[in-house]
């Protein structure tokens, strides 16, 4: 299984089965934030709900096409670093990411995703990694802009949230662009 250390505080690892309770917890108690802009927070309210969603991302790893990783500060479940699947014709991927609201604040969504980039583009060999962000989630935004990632438009009405549509804001990077942060 894939683990990876970030900082001596931080590192990744494949969600597995045995995270469903923990992450479900931490969903729980950022529910009101993550909710704002993450269409699937409604959907997952019981540890059950969660382990549906690692069981998916496991099957996505082994398929080599993406992944669903924990992030761990201080051995605590702090958020998830998603990697979307990868189109392997073009050499490319999408990420996405959230973390509790405990968590936020600290850089950890800046120095996971820095770790995850480079390994994409020089394990994984991309040449192109994305990320969109709802227009309106200037926190989100700004983890792409830190790392370097070029804003390359808008894609209107992107995602329905609940009771709206919502426009996402896109980014890209480059391989030849990329500087670890």
């Amino acid at each position: 299984m894939f683990k990876q250390a970030v900082t001596e505080e931080i590192f990744l690892r494949i969600l597995e089965v045995r995270d469903a309770y923990p992450l479900s917890c931490l969903v729980n108690t950022s529910r009101q934030q993550l909710r704002m802009w993450l269409p699937w927070v409604d959907e997952v309210s019981t540890a059950q709900d969660t382990e549906k969603f690692i069981q998916l991302g496991l099957n996505q790893f082994a398929a080599n096409n993406g992944a669903q990783l924990g992030i761990w500060y201080q051995d605590e479940l702090a958020g998830v670093l998603g990697m979307h699947d990868v189109n392997w014709s073009h050499r490319s991927t999408s990420l996405g990411y959230w973390l509790g609201t405990p968590f936020q604040g600290r850089g950890i969504m800046t120095q996971a995703c820095s770790t995850l980039i480079t390994i994409l583009f020089k394990d994984y060999a991309l040449n192109r990694v994305e990320i969109q962000a709802a227009q309106g989630n200037k926190k989100s935004q700004a983890i792409a802009e830190r790392l370097g990632f070029h804003k390359e438009g808008y894609r209107r009405q992107a995602e329905w949230l609940y009771d709206h549509y919502v426009d996402h804001v896109i980014y890209g990077l480059l391989a030849q662009e990329w500087r670890a942060t």
